[in-house]
């Protein structure tokens, strides 16, 4: 635990009364947020959901028109629309995942968008530093301790309390939450993701016994297994590193459901934070993606409808801290990128869009010649969705995002 994220949970235990959230978890809620409660009343609401690892964006909202997406990656690109396993057309240049149908509904409906090149202005490929840019909001200034989010906080809703949720695994409060702003605290065990076929004892056993000889094919077996094993150990550490704790998607639609409980039931619980990882694709990026992204849109889906009318009143916000390379490497995979796709949900939302000027993916385009160039800063959509959401003024949004002049005002609610 950071030394400064104790001594600020050591301080609020001291001003702040302790009170259960369900079954499942401890929030720290001050005395006048547990002694009103303005249900019934409608408030902007906003949830932002980080994907800790680095998703690949490219291969979320896939640019299918764009030939050099193609030629970069022979084994892992979608197909284009109305192929086998085709992505799902979006606006004729792009097009969705099609493990991500469960949105589908969410982009016909209008209450879905997408913002191409996005990200930090500020390119790391450090997980842990590209994370800390996106979640303080400072990119470039490492030694910022409060989070966005936090300092949101201080200007909602125009004096009534207000509750910043932390939906996850329970551990440290994120740096995203960080602050003196009074944060609940909600705990949801991971169960973790299944294990792919040969890691299965009784198959791999099977395999073992069948190539236990000493021929060609039987050490070439025995030395595969090895490697993999190998690269997997390797590839499984720095995932769970690069997650800094988020559970993986597994059970992503329960923690959705608990949440739009919780909203429901105290008017007061304005902002929720969720993270999810294991998003740090260098091995096997399509079984990933398969395995996982169904869960994330079952999940939103789920929040949406779960919600009802507050649903009107909601922008769900997902990000990552940074895209990954447009070739892919030698084991099916890619590598820390830069930029990335930022996905917008929710009632109020100009939707069925895909905004961001999009820079092309020609060698001459990238980033550093390997990545999609960031074409627009992060912190500009933020504000595009805070700005009229929440009615906030210059003044506010220039505390919440400090040091920062917007380049581009994107008109992303009606």
């Amino acid at each position: 635990m950071r030394r400064r994220q104790l001594l600020r949970q050591t301080a609020l235990a001291g001003a702040s009364s302790l009170v259960a959230l369900g079954a499942h978890g401890w929030a720290w809620r001050s005395e006048a947020q547990t002694s009103g409660n303005t249900a019934g009343t409608r408030m902007p609401r906003l949830v932002v959901v980080m994907l800790r690892g680095g998703i690949d964006g490219l291969n979320v909202v896939v640019p299918h028109q764009d030939l050099d997406y193609y030629e970069a990656r022979p084994t892992i690109a979608i197909a284009k629309p109305g192929e086998t396993n085709g992505a799902l057309d979006l606006d004729g240049q792009f097009g969705l995942n099609p493990d991500l149908e469960p949105l589908m509904a969410q982009w016909q409906a209008g209450n879905l968008a997408f913002v191409q090149a996005a990200g930090s202005p500020v390119a790391s490929r450090s997980h842990f530093q590209a994370q800390d840019y996106i979640e303080t909001g400072t990119p470039g200034e490492a030694s910022t301790s409060i989070g966005w989010l936090n300092r949101l906080l201080a200007f909602l809703p125009n004096g009534t309390p207000t509750t910043g949720l932390n939906v996850g695994s329970g551990g440290t409060l994120p740096l995203i939450l960080s602050g003196p702003q009074t944060v609940a605290n909600l705990k949801l065990t991971d169960q973790g993701s299944p294990p792919m076929a040969i890691d299965r004892p009784q198959l791999r056993t099977a395999f073992d016994q069948m190539y236990a000889g000493d021929d060609r094919i039987a050490r070439v077996y025995q030395d595969g297994r090895t490697a993999r094993d190998v690269l997997l150990t390797e590839v499984n550490n720095e995932n769970m590193e690069a997650s800094r704790g988020a559970p993986k998607p597994t059970r992503f639609a329960r923690s959705t459901r608990r949440l739009a409980q919780l909203m429901k039931s105290d008017a007061n619980t304005q902002v929720a934070f969720m993270e999810l990882g294991g998003w740090d694709s260098h091995v096997g990026e399509r079984g990933i993606l398969r395995r996982f992204l169904p869960l994330v849109g079952t999940g939103l889906a789920t929040l949406a409808q779960d919600l009802g009318p507050l649903y009107q009143d909601t922008v769900v916000v997902v990000m990552s801290e940074f895209g990954r390379t447009v070739l892919e490497n030698g084991n099916a995979g890619t590598d820390h990128g830069h930029g990335n796709v930022i996905w917008l949900m929710g009632g109020g939302l100009r939707g069925q869009q895909v905004y961001g000027q999009w820079p092309g993916l020609d060698l001459s385009e990238r980033y550093e010649s390997r990545d999609l160039a960031v074409t627009t800063d992060y912190r500009d959509v933020l504000e595009s969705v805070l700005r009229p959401h929440f009615g906030l003024d210059d003044q506010a949004i220039a505390q919440i995002f400090p040091n920062h002049q917007a380049q581009s005002r994107l008109e992303l609610l009606s």
